[in-house]
């Protein structure tokens, strides 16, 4: 099982008046998150671009929020792959502070043609690089 994980230290841009993180701000953390456990697994998402004309969208996203994070704070987002399909995948994001968890985030990216924005099927090498970040792979 790989599961990425990234830390990140919520500044003044990520809050509100009170010192509390946004909600909002916890999709870009995902979003940054997501972008950087594919390239731990040795490729760039600019390079599904330029290879081959295609691109990830988020076609869905669900948030449940346990308790907040603040000001300062040091987050990790662990990232692993639950599902992926012919032409799109589900990512499971879990923004922890130590050990309390924030935010689970449950993501449907979708892989399309640049040109159209039609769904396109995941190229081979690029299905075996997001196998890689899945929990159920055995090895």
């Amino acid at each position: 099982m790989i599961t990425h994980s990234i830390d990140f230290r919520v500044y003044y841009e990520d809050t509100d008046a009170g010192g509390v993180v946004y909600h909002a701000r916890y999709l870009a953390f995902a979003e940054r998150a997501r972008t950087e456990a594919i390239r731990s697994q040795g490729m760039a998402p600019i390079e599904l671009l330029n290879d081959h004309g295609l691109a990830f969208v988020v076609r869905q996203a669900s948030m449940d929020f346990h308790v907040p994070a603040r000001l300062d704070d040091i987050l990790t987002v662990r990232t692993h792959l639950a599902e992926q399909g012919g032409a799109s995948c589900r990512l499971v994001q879990d923004i922890f502070r130590g050990e309390t968890l924030c935010v689970h985030v449950d993501v449907r990216l979708a892989c399309i043609r640049v040109t159209d924005g039609r769904p396109a099927r995941f190229p081979p090498l690029w299905r075996a690089l997001l196998d890689r970040l899945a929990v159920n792979r055995l090895s």
